[in-house]
């Protein structure tokens, strides 16, 4: 059993203002109101979002990780809301002409920003970023029509086709979602075969022991999970469980970009910590 009290004392003490409020609408039924007011502080003008909603890109710019976590706030909020059509647009601006988003966009090099997206290919569209945008975008209510995503999913799904073998864990699991989210059955059943029966991947260039895990790739019951063995899922929920430190929170596994991204991805991998057991029965 997770302690929530040592959680919310957490969360009070430790977490951004975004993340406090996913944790109010979680774990005590909160509105979205606050949910989204929260959400609204890192949206720009032209629709896109920025502002570190990505922890470790910094810009303020409008990027695509920005989107990955719109989306994904807006997928926990379930309601409808002028802002998922607008970040829709915004992504129809930036989309390349093969559908696709590249990794981050001009702007992402700023202070304290990861080297991975500060050192973007801003002209090549990245199937990484692209499916993690996609398979959150198709989660959110009154979204699944737009031409963006329509257009982007179409993208993700020719290049996923076309793989023989995956380049790297993040484009495996993140490209296992979007099939999962879309219930392209056949196809996820192929690219499940490059899970190995553990369901662990290791993160080249990561740390030492650095890994995407079972619940990484399917964080609540769906479609993939006829792919991963049942005893691989229980053991990660055991391991997600026991992982609550002394002070209520859930600490990170790689390493941040600056010192403001440790602090606020606590907030954010307890909030998910949360979520993912909750969506599972512990």
């Amino acid at each position: 059993m997770i302690d929530i009290t040592a959680a919310s004392r957490f969360m009070a003490t430790h977490a951004r203002l975004l993340d406090r409020r996913r944790f109010e609408a979680l774990v005590d039924g909160a509105p979205p109101d606050g949910l989204l007011a929260a959400l609204a502080a890192y949206r720009n003008a032209d629709g896109g979002f920025g502002w570190a909603l990505e922890a470790d890109l910094r810009s303020p710019s409008s990027q695509p990780a920005g989107a990955l976590h719109a989306f994904e706030v807006l997928a926990e909020a379930g309601v409808t809301s002028p802002m998922a059509a607008g970040l829709c647009d915004w992504l129809d601006a930036v989309t390349l002409p093969d559908g696709g988003l590249p990794f981050a966009l001009a702007g992402a090099d700023s202070p304290g920003t990861a080297r991975w997206w500060a050192g973007a290919d801003t002209t090549r569209s990245s199937l990484h970023i692209t499916s993690a945008v996609c398979a959150c975008a198709h989660r959110v209510p009154d979204v699944a029509q737009h031409p963006w995503l329509q257009r982007a999913t179409e993208y993700c799904l020719r290049e996923i086709a076309a793989l023989r073998e995956p380049q790297g864990a993040h484009q495996l699991s993140f490209a296992l979602q979007l099939l999962d989210a879309v219930e392209a059955d056949e196809e996820l059943e192929r690219l499940a075969r490059f899970l190995p029966p553990s369901g662990e991947l290791a993160v080249p260039g990561g740390l030492p022991d650095e890994k995407l895990r079972p619940l990484d790739h399917s964080p609540e019951p769906g479609p993939l999970r006829r792919h991963i063995a049942p005893e691989a899922i229980e053991r990660d929920l055991d391991r997600l469980a026991a992982e609550q430190r002394a002070d209520g929170g859930w600490e990170i596994d790689f390493a941040p970009a600056s010192p403001a991204a440790a602090l606020e991805w606590r907030g954010y991998v307890t909030v998910r910590a949360i979520a993912v057991l909750r969506a599972n029965g512990r």
